[in-house]
């Protein structure tokens, strides 16, 4: 895709109104451990809950969510969307409980909560588990969607886009600590929300898409992948069992307790535990969990969602896609480029406004498991 001026000047802006703000907490940061890793805990809810958000809207999250639309439609979003009901667990019986803990780390809880050998082992177990290899993990998939993404707005290499964007996190994930963490999160979750309703709003507007309207009517006679009805917004019993028992049976009986990820399982974990533990009363920590709740579940999809129903009108098959972007690896071809695809359809200024939140997406969440990893390790 070929940038305007006012795209990269847009681009430029966003990054410097992202990350400068971020300097000026890194002598702040220098003080302590506890201003570095849990801003000396007096962060408000606000400010804890936007960086939950911010921090969970990575730049792999759009993809992800367009590859499901694409796959299994919109209910197929009920894989994750099931997780609230651990997440309200976390809001109303562990967010004042992790505050009132005053430790640093969720892995401190197991020496406190348990004593002698075993409890040294468990945390260490899972300091090597959480902080080295599932944080490497996460990481990973992280910048493999930036990779996508370049490939089709600029046709970069991966390894150009990983010295980019890796230069930028590692920089200021030593500089600045959570403070700057969180001052980052809070003003890309702004720039990042803008540019995904503005890139919604210009799928939808296609001419051969016909808005919502036409959208609807379009869908409403199209079947996914096993006669998948892409419109229907709770998974069928009788078209797709398996994705029902996943939804309304496996987090009742096991997921509740069993499933880790951050904001997933009861307590929260990982970075959410760690906005908790850095809020300045037990009252903000509920607050901010409230807060991340309700956006990550009711509020946020939506837009990545108009987007990836969008695509399918546009791009029906992986091969229309290969077709529009002759010059992308066909390795990295999949339904989840699907959302990088409808880009191109973005006019002059907002699709650099596009291309500064995807920057800031990636950041958002690598400077959080950059600054995470290391403190539980």
């Amino acid at each position: 895709m070929r940038l305007a001026a006012i795209d990269w000047l847009i681009i430029a802006l966003s990054l410097v109104v992202c990350f400068v703000p971020a300097l000026f907490f890194g002598k702040r940061a220098s003080k302590n451990t506890s201003e570095f890793f849990v801003s000396g805990r007096s962060v408000p809810w606000w400010l804890a809950g936007l960086s939950m958000v911010a921090t969970t809207f990575s730049s792999d999250t759009p993809n992800l969510v367009t590859d499901i639309v694409r796959r299994q439609g919109v209910a197929g979003n009920w894989a994750w969307w099931s997780f609230v009901l651990t997440g309200i667990a976390t809001v109303f019986f562990y967010a004042r409980l992790w505050r009132r803990l005053g430790v640093m780390t969720d892995l401190e809880f197991y020496e406190l909560r348990y004593s002698g050998k075993a409890a040294r082992v468990v945390r260490g177990f899972r300091a090597l588990y959480l902080g080295f290899f599932y944080n490497c993990i996460i990481m990973a998939t992280v910048n493999l969607a930036a990779c996508k993404i370049a490939a089709v707005l600029f046709g970069l290499d991966r390894w150009q886009t990983l010295l980019v964007v890796g230069a930028l996190n590692v920089a200021f994930a030593m500089h600045a600590g959570l403070w700057g963490a969180l001052v980052i999160d809070m003003i890309q979750f702004f720039v990042k929300m803008t540019a995904v309703i503005a890139a919604a709003y210009f799928a939808v507007s296609l001419p051969q898409v016909g808005g919502v309207s036409g959208l609807m009517s379009k869908l409403s006679s199209l079947r996914g992948p096993g006669g998948v009805h892409y419109l229907d917004i709770l998974p069928s019993f009788q078209d797709d069992r398996d994705l029902a028992l996943a939804v309304f049976v496996m987090p009742l009986a096991v997921a509740w307790w069993a499933v880790w990820y951050p904001g997933s399982e009861p307590g929260g974990g990982s970075y959410i535990a760690q906005r908790m533990l850095a809020s300045k009363s037990e009252k903000d920590a509920l607050g901010a969990v409230l807060f991340f709740n309700v956006a990550h579940y009711v509020l946020r999809p939506w837009p990545w969602i108009l987007v990836g129903l969008a695509s399918i009108v546009v791009y029906p098959e992986l091969a229309d896609i290969q077709r529009a972007f002759p010059h992308v690896d066909p390795k990295l071809v999949g339904h989840d480029i699907g959302y990088p695809a409808m880009l191109k359809f973005l006019p002059a200024g907002f699709l650099g406004l596009m291309v500064g939140g995807l920057v800031a997406a990636n950041s958002s969440t690598i400077l959080t498991h950059l600054n995470w990893g290391p403190r539980i390790a």
